[in-house]
């Protein structure tokens, strides 16, 4: 990469979308490294924690899922630079008013609320970024917003040690609060523009369902993901139950969890990202990351080793499973026209947030059968399966040109 490439690469728009995805990681994890101690200063009994925390997942989920529709529509009916506003100032608000809750109820409402706005960052900072980069580059536009993002968990799990849960969350909303004045600078895409001059139907949602090799792209972009959400939904939020059944020696943190699979994430959003840059192609190394989640699932499920150490290990090498992320939303944002490309770029990643909802669901039903363990391990396999099968509906999009409409 010479220095007129990587200056693009470094531009205002993709370091504006990285830390807007950092504070959008920083705002969503937040709830997985705090559910224990907001829900036992709500009064929540010990025996209630993992249901609760549950239920409350789930709605934030929900969230996410009404978000993406709604935030994804608007990218292409009224310009990628609308959500990216929009999104922050609605989670930023939603954050700090989650620091106030005093009952269940109002914490499973303000969660709701944030996971509206919290499921337009990503979409809309990809889809952007897609655009304004030439065809040869995007993947590495895409791998810093990702790998930089990502590093918001991080942060999330270190302030939470240090301050309490409301001001953790106080924290959260002023970060997004202040990166509203930084997004003053960002110019929308001139891919959109060109398109919103011309007489073609943007951001119909229904458009995704009217030829059958559209919709099967669509969903394809959606289930290729279902082992991400999986593994920080199931594995890594509720890593202290596991390890309690586990019998893991020493204790065990859920923001520690969370912050080692999201170091293990960044790893390899960076790695995969990287390397489908380098051999040119998107599938086959979404291939490999899906194949290496299976072996670490097994690997957490019956590590040998019970010791914290190497429970915390066993999360990095998760996230690392799973650092594929920014390929999964780039891939996403490559397969449809400028019409429909933030409408499909942020719908998928928030539908494969929403499949926490009914993975969580089937977990709860299996573990009252087969127990913990074996219930994740169902849940993860099914996962992988439809992953595998998932990929083969969806294009190789490796530098494809992005200056295209969809047509009926």
């Amino acid at each position: 990469m010479n220095k007129k490439d990587l200056k693009l690469v470094l531009s205002v728009p993709v370091i504006v979308a990285a830390l807007g995805y950092f504070v959008d990681i920083y705002d969503l994890l937040l709830f997985s490294i705090v559910r224990r101690p907001s829900l036992i200063a709500l009064g929540i009994p010990e025996s209630d924690l993992l249901s609760q925390g549950e239920f409350l997942l789930q709605v934030q989920m929900t969230g996410l899922l009404v978000g993406g529709l709604i935030w994804g529509i608007m990218g292409d009916k009224l310009g990628r630079l609308s959500v990216l506003f929009g999104s922050i100032l609605l989670y930023s608000l939603a954050n700090i008013a989650n620091g106030f809750v005093t009952t269940v109820d109002q914490y499973a409402w303000l969660r709701f609320v944030a996971g509206i706005g919290l499921a337009g960052e990503l979409g809309a900072g990809v889809t952007l970024v897609s655009e304004i980069l030439p065809a040869k580059l995007r993947g590495y536009g895409t791998t810093i917003i990702a790998t930089v993002g990502l590093m918001g968990a991080v942060v999330a799990n270190f302030l939470s040690k240090q301050f309490d849960w409301q001001i953790s969350y106080f924290i959260g909303g002023g970060l997004g609060l202040l990166l509203l004045i930084a997004r003053v600078s960002v110019f929308e895409s001139g891919m959109f523009l060109k398109t919103k001059e011309k007489e073609v139907e943007r951001g119909n949602f229904f458009q995704l369902f009217t030829r059958r090799t559209r919709f099967l792209k669509f969903m394809g972009c959606i289930f290729i993901g279902l082992p991400i959400w999986y593994t920080i939904g199931i594995l890594v939020t509720f890593s202290p139950e596991f390890a309690g059944i586990m019998k893991i020696s020493g204790s065990i943190s859920a923001g520690d969890a969370v912050m080692f699979s999201y170091i293990g994430l960044a790893v390899g959003d960076l790695s995969s990202g990287v390397t489908s840059q380098l051999i040119g192609s998107r599938k086959k190394i979404v291939k490999l990351f899906i194949l290496l989640t299976l072996a670490f699932i097994l690997l957490y499920l019956f590590m040998p080793i019970k010791t914290s150490v190497f429970f915390y290990f066993t999360c990095f090498c998760l996230g690392v499973g799973i650092g594929y992320w920014a390929l999964f939303v780039t891939v996403a944002a490559e397969q449809f026209g400028t019409n429909l490309r933030s409408t499909a770029a942020t719908t998928v990643p928030n539908f494969i947030r929403g499949t926490v909802v009914p993975l969580t669901l089937g977990f709860q039903y299996l573990r009252g059968h087969v127990g913990i363990i074996y219930g994740a391990l169902i849940i993860g396999i099914i996962t992988i399966i439809i992953a595998l099968l998932a990929l083969q509906l969806i294009d190789e999009t490796y530098g494809r040109d992005l200056n295209f409409e969809e047509i009926d």
